[in-house]
């Protein structure tokens, strides 16, 4: 199993710290750094900066949402990233949330049509096609790219966690992109992105399973604990990870924390998260690294093929506190 690591988490990472940080990931046995998208730090200038400073550390997006870019746009961006980095760029892509929908202006209804559509356009378009795609969606008149592309095959992963997106991500791509789902959900997972691989007459073993396990490390595990309960409170206020939750069993602690949240606002949900929520979830609150590496090994046995961690500092020292993790992870 492939570790990786996420460096704009919280989106609290100064930029310009990514450099330092892309080589130390590089040196200590990481094998890809990832940059998600939302309302956070630009992902395309993270990804860019650690392309250059790198040889051998990958860089992927977990995730680009399907509304923050034209298809067009999207195989530009792709082809640059993967130039960049010498072919070192795995996409992850995503249909995004009405929230972000929301932000952008945009519908985010029929999410599986508009994923196989815009993939499709993103396809051709990286081969070189010149583009006439009149969709029910998308729609690009004219467009070629200006040059020629490697021909490498950049992998594609589609983010799912619902039964469908996950057998869709097994037809049309090289995996799936998994969030906050614990080693239970992601046996599920993964066997729905095996059965839509068999379905498309693809090689199911061939598929990668990855998924994101947040950590801190502390002295006190109850420092660790209390940096990652910010981000546990968000997903259960999260409309659209309400059924995954409830899915795994935590239908009472979400309704009880959503409840909360509307009388007394974020903290007053936060209070609430009960022991076995916490363990229940994909999150790491240890005192050590190998805390941490006990902590992923159901994982791996669910079948993922590749862990993202993304650091979640406990203290003010944002960079200080990912510069030692990143180092004790190379020291094992």
């Amino acid at each position: 199993m492939k570790i990786d690591i996420e460096f704009n988490s919280g989106a609290q990472l100064p930029m310009d710290a990514i450099p330092e940080l892309a080589r130390m990931a590089e040196a200590n046995g990481f094998d890809c750094a990832w940059g998600g998208e939302a309302n956070n730090k630009d992902p395309t200038v993270m990804l860019s900066a650690v392309a250059a400073v790198t040889k051998t550390l990958k860089i992927g997006s977990a995730v680009y949402h399907i509304l923050g870019r034209t298809p067009a746009t999207l195989a530009l961006q792709t082809l640059g990233l993967d130039e960049l980095s010498q072919g070192r760029f795995l996409l992850g892509l995503g249909v995004s949330n009405p929230t972000i929908a929301g932000w952008h202006g945009l519908p985010s209804d029929r999410p599986l049509a508009r994923v196989k559509e815009y993939l499709e356009i993103v396809r051709r378009a990286m081969s070189g096609e010149k583009l006439d795609f009149n969709g029910e969606f998308y729609s690009t008149h004219g467009f070629k790219m200006a040059f020629k592309a490697s021909g490498r095959k950049i992998p594609i992963y589609l983010a799912a966690f619902g039964p469908m997106m996950t057998k869709l991500a097994g037809k049309l791509t090289d995996g799936v992109l998994i969030n906050m789902a614990n080693p239970p959900e992601i046996r599920r997972i993964a066997e729905q992105v095996r059965d839509g691989a068999k379905e498309a007459g693809k090689d199911p073993a061939a598929m990668e399973i990855i998924c994101k396990v947040r950590c801190s490390v502390a002295p006190e595990r109850a420092q660790a604990r209390e940096a990652l309960s910010h981000a546990i409170t968000y997903y259960t206020l999260a409309d659209y990870y309400r059924d995954l939750l409830t899915r795994m069993g935590f239908g009472e602690e979400v309704e009880s924390m959503r409840a909360a949240w509307k009388s007394g606002g974020f903290h007053a949900a936060r209070r609430l998260i009960t022991d076995r929520l916490f363990e229940g979830l994909p999150m790491a609150a240890a005192t050590s690294i190998a805390e941490v590496r006990e902590k992923l090994k159901p994982y791996e046995q669910a079948g993922a093929t590749r862990m993202i961690l993304p650091y979640v500092a406990q203290s003010t020292d944002i960079v200080g506190e990912l510069r030692h993790f990143i180092a004790a992870w190379g020291r094992g």
